[in-house]
């Protein structure tokens, strides 16, 4: 039997690809906190799709073209006087979904099952959608690595990156765009709706190990692919939809992390206490009865 013609070797590459992707983008999302941004972009992907698929087009360009337009207005909104980015994020996010939602109602004799676009259907992906995630997984890691220091740069000191000479809203469009080819091309593997949990926790879980960009990225790119892997077997092995069981075992990586984390630095917390007691009973014993 052809590799190609099987749909558990196929799911399984999809995961290990896209759980790399996914990883790629969240370490930017997390260390520039646009968490909540980027679940507005996984929202606002669902009516492009929904609209991609019954018009009979690529659902990827619908998703991104959606996600783009998305992108635009949440900008247009934040900069009107009165209004804050995340009020603007907010009302697109609804917006976004609500509009997918109606398309579909809206459409009859429509064919697609609603959950494919709102949680994956990895076990359906064809050679086509590996071949997509593979080469977009190459181009976002090529623009990532290339580009790294106008991207980190005006992330972290806008101001200063103005003075240098960098156009920072070019550079802030580019990593947003970046991150919406992302959670498109990861539709066919958790959705639209779980996309967020395997972009952003692998990240955050790598975070509580490292402050070094590069070391946090090999990181949350190991525990992206262990959340892929691990979800796909809980689907295989006790039933459950495999986009389902991806995002728990994303989550599952970064509680596991958050509290190893805190043991692993408990050791040092507790000799620091007490290296202040002891300076504090010094201090005290030294200074006398109070007059």
């Amino acid at each position: 039997m052809n590799w190609w013609d099987d749909a558990l070797h196929r799911a399984t590459a999809e995961v290990v690809l896209a759980g790399a992707l996914a990883a790629l983008v969240g370490v930017h999302v997390v260390v520039r906190r646009l968490s909540f941004f980027t679940m507005a972009l996984t929202h606002a992907t669902f009516p492009g799709v929904v609209a991609a698929a019954v018009i009979g087009v690529d659902i990827y360009a619908g998703g991104v073209v959606a996600g783009a337009v998305i992108a635009v207005g949440v900008a247009a909104l934040s900069r009107r006087r009165g209004q804050n980015a995340a009020a603007a994020t907010g009302v697109m996010l609804s917006g976004g979904f609500a509009l997918g939602a109606a398309l579909i109602a809206t459409r009859n004799g429509f064919s697609r099952d609603l959950s494919s676009f709102l949680v994956g259907s990895v076990l359906t992906v064809g050679p086509r959608d590996l071949a997509t995630t593979a080469a977009v997984l190459v181009v976002v890691a090529a623009v990532l690595t290339l580009y790294a220091r106008p991207l980190l740069f005006t992330g972290f000191d806008p101001a200063g990156a103005r003075a240098a000479g960098f156009a920072t809203g070019v550079w802030d469009l580019v990593l947003l765009l970046t991150i919406q080819v992302a959670v498109v091309t990861i539709v066919p593997a958790v959705g639209t709706i779980l996309a967020l949990a395997l972009i952003v926790a692998p990240a955050a879980a790598a975070r509580f190990w490292t402050g070094r960009l590069p070391v946090m990225t090999a990181l949350a790119v190991t525990f992206g692919v262990a959340a892929g892997l691990i979800g796909l077997y809980a689907s295989s092995r006790w039933n459950v939809a495999a986009g389902a069981g991806i995002a728990l075992a994303a989550t599952g990586l970064l509680l596991v992390s958050a509290a190893l984390s805190r043991l692993r630095w408990m050791p040092l917390r507790l000799r620091r206490d007490e290296r202040t007691r002891r300076r504090i009973a010094e201090v005290l014993r030294y200074a006398g009865p109070a007059a």
